[in-house]
């Protein structure tokens, strides 16, 4: 049971390091932890994997990245808020994700309860 309690405490250490990363962001965005980190089945070599929703993001996703600092080991996934409910009508894989099993970080655009 000790090595239990271990990982849920490493998912907890990472869940709030990525909340304290959100919330530091100076913009309006929803966001949430997908992947290995919030279904609990992560590794040694899982990286954090968050979906950032903002309208402030404009041209390609390289410049998007551009002006976010996220810590090592996060894999970050920025889309426009259009993008993003885009994604959600045509029931793709990674929205779903977001919205069924993510872990809300922050939800400035209410997205979780009304897309």
């Amino acid at each position: 049971m000790e090595i239990v309690r271990r990982r849920r405490e490493q998912r907890e250490a990472v869940i709030e390091l990525a909340r304290n990363w959100v919330s530091s962001l100076g913009f309006q965005v929803s966001a949430f932890l997908v992947g290995s980190y919030a279904r609990g089945d992560f590794n040694l070599w899982s990286d954090v994997d968050i979906v950032l929703v903002s309208d402030v993001f404009g041209g390609t996703p390289v410049k998007r990245l551009e002006n976010l600092d996220p810590p090592p080991g996060f894999q970050v996934i920025p889309l426009t808020v259009s993008e993003f409910k885009r994604l959600v009508e045509k029931q793709n894989p990674l929205a779903t994700e977001a919205l069924e099993h993510g872990v809300l970080l922050r939800d400035d655009y209410r997205i979780k309860g009304g897309v």
